[in-house]
């Protein structure tokens, strides 16, 4: 057991709560094979009836995984323990995706990255008032892995395409509205909440809706017209044209913000989302997410996106391809491409 995560159990339930506060509870290798060995021996104990996800403190539920390591990896070990990072993580998300038993996950703070991963596929996602959802791992060079192909490309409209693309934050209101989150209930009743769940895990569902409120006005409602007549673009230069064409002050900044990001990561994004919709399974999402992952992270643009970004912080990545006419198909393709034999990710 590993003193980044704190694993109980309560009565009939099972408790995983992350414990790396310094860091916004972001996983480490050792944090997933931990949680999966604890959901692997609940999948089989007849005493434990329901599984809850949440961090100890601090400000966040899960802000991502360890992209110091991933980075490090990158620049001294050739991307192996990044990709031993990868295949222990996906495996930790295909597990929860399948899960038998109801997974209540509580997004209360920063739930991003790493932290989306193992929130969206629990059947009960808590938000609430202090909720930031986002993807933003275009701007490091990377892609909205951790499943994120297959949960982005099934939303309403182009609003996926938009988050993948563009790294938008999303409040509590906003995951409630476009159904990443089950459930809106205030902070200060999560307490309550978790001790009704252990009391009674056989009526989560109705414990939930009688806690949950109203959320706010979701602000991404009000946009999702623009949203989806801007992003309705196939191609990466199709979204930044009818960006450019649009006159309004938020396809300006959404224009800004997307010339910040690494066209590579862009176009694989693009690709990520309209390839998992052909999916028969997410398994097969984990498997091509394994392969981009695991030529991503020792492609230039991630060490660069993650020095300007988080090491430096000059906010100042020198992309290569610099544009998204640099970026050709059959590189995109490359990077899809299937791993040599025995290197693909399997599950557990």
């Amino acid at each position: 057991m590993t003193d980044q995560l704190n694993i109980h159990t309560h009565q009939n339930v099972g408790h995983i709560s992350l414990n790396r506060p310094k860091a916004i509870h972001a996983l480490t290798t050792e944090m997933c094979v931990a949680m999966a060995d604890a959901l692997g021996e609940w999948a089989d104990h007849a005493g434990i009836a329901a599984v809850m996800i949440d961090h100890a403190e601090g400000r966040g539920f899960c802000a991502g995984g360890d992209i110091a390591m991933l980075r490090n990896s990158a620049l001294n070990d050739e991307g192996r323990t990044g990709r031993e990072f990868f295949h222990a993580e996906y495996q930790l998300n295909h597990q929860l995706f399948t899960y038998t038993k109801p997974v209540v996950a509580f997004m209360d703070g920063i739930t991003m990255g790493g932290g989306v991963g193992i929130s969206q596929p629990a059947a009960f996602r808590v938000a609430t008032e202090n909720t930031r959802f986002a993807m933003p791992e275009t701007g490091i060079g990377l892609f909205p892995d951790v499943g994120g192909g297959w949960y982005l490309s099934r939303l309403p409209g182009q609003t996926g395409k938009f988050l993948a693309l563009t790294g938008a934050r999303l409040d509590g209101a906003e995951c409630h509205a476009i159904g990443l989150a089950t459930h809106y209930i205030a902070s200060e009743k999560l307490a309550r909440v978790k001790a009704a769940i252990v009391d009674d895990p056989a009526n989560i569902q109705s414990i939930l809706d009688e806690a949950s409120e109203t959320p706010p006005e979701a602000r991404i409602l009000a946009n999702r017209g623009t949203i989806d007549r801007l992003f309705a673009g196939r191609t990466l230069e199709e979204i930044l044209a009818a960006l450019e064409a649009d006159d309004s002050d938020w396809a300006a900044k959404e224009l800004k913000t997307l010339r910040a990001k690494s066209p590579q990561s862009c176009k694989v994004a693009l690709r990520q989302l309209a390839d998992s919709l052909t999916l028969g399974s997410f398994a097969d999402e984990m498997r091509m997410e394994y392969r981009i992952g695991s030529r991503v992270l020792v492609s230039h643009d991630f060490a660069e996106g993650v020095r300007a970004v988080i090491v430096d912080k000059t906010g100042d990545p020198q992309w290569n391809p610099a544009t998204p006419q640099g970026v050709t198909d059959e590189q995109i393709g490359a990077i899809f491409a299937a791993l040599p034999e025995g290197e693909e990710w399997t599950p557990l």
